[in-house]
């Protein structure tokens, strides 16, 4: 692709972006990404060849926001225990930040959108590659890093779903946690706690 090409195909996730997380789903058609790029509707299926090529474009770049938010956490310290939980608290708040992005990657807001298997792949591979690296430098000598990376992640996804949920619903009064950002951060951080502690995760 040469850097014009880039460039302006940049130029539509962005807006694509911009429509999802502005607009939420029912924005997010060929029509709204394009009048938010100022440009023409062709000019998007010439790009991306519908609704669903540009819905595929932009779960792979939701997924590289992600990545790039690992890539960009502190070197590794001599506390990796400490490492982890802060990489799981950035994971929340990346989640928090914005929730339509977030179920884009991870649920089915859009009927119908199946992102293709091979990119799927590709992008989970490459964004778990940076966690479970992480989980492997805490793990147990001979223990299964990439099983704990998962466990782990699934509490993570867990907690923060389940907040995200819970925050866009009237407040219950008798919930479990108190409807404040504070009590909800000290229950995620327990929870992974407990796991990263069950799963015998410690500096070595």
């Amino acid at each position: 692709m040469r850097p014009a090409e880039h460039g302006t195909r940049e130029r539509y996730l962005d807006a694509a972006l911009s429509v999802l997380l502005d607009r939420g789903v029912p924005g997010l058609t060929v029509r709204g990404v394009a009048e938010a790029a100022g440009a023409s509707t062709i000019s998007v299926y010439a790009r991306f060849g519908g609704r669903a090529g540009l819905l595929d474009a932009l779960y792979e770049r939701t997924f590289d926001s992600l990545r790039e938010l690992l890539e960009g956490l502190p070197p590794s310290s001599p506390d990796g225990v400490a490492d982890l939980l802060h990489l799981a608290l950035e994971y929340r708040r990346f989640a928090r930040e914005s929730p339509t992005r977030y179920a884009l990657m991870f649920e089915r807001p859009v009927p119908n959108f199946d992102p293709d298997p091979a990119l799927r792949s590709a992008v989970l591979r490459t964004t778990f590659t940076l966690f479970i690296a992480r989980v492997q430098r805490v793990s147990p000598p001979e223990s299964d890093a990439r099983a704990a990376a998962y466990q782990l992640w699934t509490a993570m996804h867990g907690l923060v779903g389940a907040e995200l949920t819970m925050s866009s619903r009237t407040t219950l009064p008798d919930w479990f946690i108190p409807p404040t950002d504070e009590a909800n951060e000290a229950m995620y951080r327990r929870g992974v706690t407990a796991m990263m502690t069950g799963l015998g995760l410690h500096n070595r």
